[in-house]
């Protein structure tokens, strides 16, 4: 059986990942800090379903507790590392911006050097389209843009990618990072988008729509997040013969290193997945306009061409299934 190393198991992303694993016959070791960034309990909960299956293992550790890890990947011997753990939030990074580099860098380097210590085919890891900050060529392709983070947050993922490079470059580890776009769906964390939508919604609660609700946003469902990174993940990283430094392409190298984009490449209006809220609930919404916040982009919309030829699959749920698919789960696991 094989064994896959998969840290932020009890994060939104990390906990359908390991499920759909687990489903595909690994054996998981789920690493997770349990963080109380957010109601803890949701975690929890996560956790309580992964733990009852068989062949999940958990590891409540910190990626800044070095040698915790160290003796985590001593004693499972991992072939392969899907690194999901992050302190995520672009409007929070304003507010602690050392929980970031705590988390986002120091903990990221304390992965690769478990790679480097303990070979593994293939380290996964989780970028995210804020990358692309003030970059306005849509579609947004890892070829061309990342390079203008306007937030800390994205500043810190800017850095994983860059701190990746170095690793497969000097060490022939296979890294690809992921930059993930507006995912959302079932056991989303309640500081997103559409959880906070859906309890004010249900709750009878005004939802503050950020730049009057005139952004785009490539939103895609967990699932499509979920299935890329696995067909990706048995893809390991490798270099690029035609790579030329004379005119770098920043999405691959020399280097076993790649970065793809996952997302719906489908940018939808904020008022469409508003509405979207509203028809799964059956409630109209009380809708507070608000300008827009510092950090955030005005628009996004994957390129994800090379997903698909890489994969051959494209994400392809619709905002009105992602978003009901939500809402369901939402009023079955609150009895709302």
């Amino acid at each position: 059986m094989r064994t896959i190393l998969v840290t932020g198991s009890a994060g939104f992303i990390g906990y359908h990942l390991c499920r759909r694993l687990l489903d595909d016959g690994w054996r998981v070791i789920g690493l997770d800090c349990v963080s109380p960034y957010y109601d803890p309990a949701l975690k929890e909960a996560r956790l309580k379903i992964l733990n009852g299956i068989d062949d999940f293992t958990e590891a409540r550790i910190s990626l800044q507790d070095r040698d915790a890890v160290m003796a985590l990947m001593a004693e499972h011997a991992p072939q392969r590392i899907i690194h999901l753990a992050a302190q995520p939030g672009v409007r929070y990074s304003l507010e602690v911006p050392q929980a970031y580099v705590d988390a986002n860098v120091t903990g990221f380097l304390t992965i690769l050097e478990a790679a480097r210590a303990f070979p593994v085919d293939h380290l996964v890891f989780a970028s995210t389209s804020s990358a692309y900050g003030l970059d306005e060529a849509m579609p947004l392709s890892p070829h061309r843009g990342g390079n203008h983070p306007i937030s800390l947050y994205a500043a810190t993922k800017k850095a994983n990618e860059a701190m990746a490079h170095s690793y497969a470059h000097l060490f022939g580890i296979p890294l690809t990072g992921l930059r993930f776009f507006t995912v959302y769906g079932p056991w989303a964390r309640p500081d997103m988008a559409l959880y906070k939508f859906t309890s004010a919604i249900l709750e009878g609660r005004p939802i503050d729509i950020y730049n009057n609700g005139e952004m785009l946003r490539d939103f895609t469902y967990v699932d499509d997040i979920v299935e890329g990174i696995v067909r990706i993940a048995e893809r390991p990283a490798r270099g690029n013969p035609d790579w030329n430094g004379a005119e770098p392409d920043p999405a691959t190298s020399r280097a076993p290193y790649r970065i793809h984009n996952i997302g719906n490449s489908e940018p939808v209006k904020l008022l469409r997945y508003v509405d979207a809220v509203e028809a799964a609930c059956g409630v109209k919404a009380i809708r507070n306009y608000m300008p827009l916040q510092p950090g955030d982009v005005l628009a996004t919309w994957a390129d994800v061409e090379d997903l698909v030829e890489e994969t051959g699959f494209r994400p392809k749920t619709s905002v009105e299934d992602g978003v009901k698919a939500f809402v369901d789960w939402y009023r079955d696991f609150y009895g709302v």
